[in-house]
């Protein structure tokens, strides 16, 4: 029996991988390197650290005793306080030097910053894993014409992996921005209450030099190259923002992706995978429902309005900082990364096994290209010696009439019978036949899909396999 709420990122969409980034030991456990990184770049600096005290530290990095911190939190009411006392509780010869100079946010937010950054290589990991599946079915399809579609009616033709282009150019902007996002991130270092680092330079007898030089040893041994120049006593709130913006950037091309697999199902073109047993509805027995793309739709907007939230934190912070953003962060930003990462995860799963009828496709193709193919019937019957105005009022009456037999009568158009059978035009049906060729109407679709795949898509990809990114040190 579960008798308490649980989170359906957890239970039902995230990857383990993911949730862990996360997890209170991932946070906790961040909290604990960081402080034994404050206390050995102290110890080097000559402040009254032993080595002894450094290695007790780094014994107990990963044993947390999430008992014994609920009592002291219990008691102090601080969390950052409650794990100081826990930790000192193991490390009884360091206890005195825990936190030596640090106000809570040099854990918390240097935590949440190591937390965001790995979280980010890891949504890049499964961005370029979805542009690997996506190319793979572009390349496959890049000739098959399909009927293209503006305003939802249908236009010229394109082709199917040209239009997969167009997912994979969603998802490769969205790249660019992740790739600027971690260019970007900077931990805050050790700025003590306001960000004047003020207690640090009483331990160093007003030494700037060495207070900016722990600042760097902090940033080298937590692996990261700089910290903000300046703070008050938080990082700067924008710095979620931009990066839930990202987050909000890869819903938005999920969205248009799994949007329009929703419509190429309904239109028999293209279905998303189903399994043998799966079920579609539990009424219509017969239905294959696209749910994995409904889905993707439907945690893809979630993360969009969650983008919302780090924005309003940013505006609202009051001068060094206030502490209406410590609980909306806690739900916004792990929530934002978790429904991103179910995102990935299906649409990697949906890129990965499309079903394409291309049957379906050429009859909606064949269906809509006779009035597509008019221009080309007029400028051929033009070239034989007809006068071109005459033979496009000619041309008018029989597509209207040809549509309109479609619509009123729901039969097949006879466009092609009515200008074949009409003397006006100098063309056999045969010769008009010839001008019904699909390949004939998709202009340069499988040439752009090649070229954006060899000079866009694959060297990501291969970027990708040189770097290993995937190996995450968590």
């Amino acid at each position: 029996m579960k008798a308490v709420y649980e989170s359906p990122l957890n239970s039902r969409y995230a990857s383990k991988e993911m949730q862990y980034i996360f997890s209170p030991d991932r946070k906790f456990s961040t909290w604990r390197k960081l402080w034994v990184a404050l206390a050995e770049s102290e110890m080097e600096l000559g402040l009254p650290v032993t080595q002894a005290q450094v290695d007790e530290l780094k014994a107990h990095i990963d044993d947390i005793d999430y008992e014994c911190a609920r009592m002291h939190e219990q008691r102090v009411r601080h969390d950052v306080m409650a794990h100081v006392h826990a930790y000192g509780d193991v490390c009884p010869n360091a206890r005195g030097i825990i936190h030596l100079g640090a106000t809570s946010c040099y854990v918390t937010d240097n935590a949440d910053v190591l937390m965001l950054r790995d979280a980010l290589v890891l949504v890049r990991q499964k961005v370029v894993e979805v542009l690997r599946r996506l190319r793979k079915f572009a390349w496959e399809y890049k000739a098959l014409p399909t009927l293209g579609y503006t305003h939802l009616q249908p236009a010229q033709l394109t082709t199917v992996g040209k239009r997969a282009c167009l997912w994979m150019q969603d998802l490769t902007m969205d790249l660019e921005e992740i790739d600027f996002v971690i260019s970007t991130l900077r931990l805050l270092g050790n700025r003590g209450a306001t960000g004047t680092q003020v207690s640090f330079m009483e331990l160093f007898d007003g030494d700037g030099e060495k207070v900016d030089e722990l600042e760097r040893r902090i940033a080298d041994k937590m692996g990261m190259k700089a910290v903000f120049a300046v703070s008050g006593q938080t990082y700067p709130r924008k710095l979620d923002s931009r990066v839930l913006d990202a987050l909000s950037g890869i819903a938005q091309s999920a969205y248009k992706f799994a949007q329009d697999m929703r419509l190429l199902q309904s239109f028999r073109e293209v279905e998303e995978p189903f399994e043998k047993n799966q079920i579609g509805s539990s009424a219509m027995a017969y239905k294959r429902n696209p749910m994995r793309s409904e889905r993707i739709c439907a945690l893809s907007r979630y993360v969009m309005t969650l983008a919302q939230n780090p924005a309003m934190t940013a505006a609202t912070q009051w001068f060094e900082r206030t502490l209406d953003d410590s609980a909306n962060r806690r739900l916004s930003l792990p929530e934002a990364f978790l429904a991103t990462d179910s995102v990935l995860e299906l649409y990697a799963n949906v890129a990965d096994g499309m079903v394409v009828y291309p049957k379906m496709i050429g009859r909606r193709v064949l269906e809509n290209l006779p009035f597509m193919a008019t221009e080309d019937i007029m400028m051929e019957a033009v070239r034989l010696g007809c006068d071109r105005q005459e033979i496009h009022e000619r041309v008018r009456v029989h597509s209207q009439a040809a549509a309109t037999r479609m619509k009123q009568e729901g039969l097949e158009s006879d466009l092609m019978d009515r200008i074949a059978d009409d003397p006006a035009f100098p063309m056999s049906r045969e010769s008009l036949t010839e001008l019904l060729a699909p390949e004939k109407y998709t202009g340069r679709a499988e040439a752009q899909t090649e070229h954006f795949i060899t000079t866009v898509i694959d060297p990501i990809l291969a970027e990708q396999e040189a770097a290993d990114i995937g190996e995450i040190n968590l």
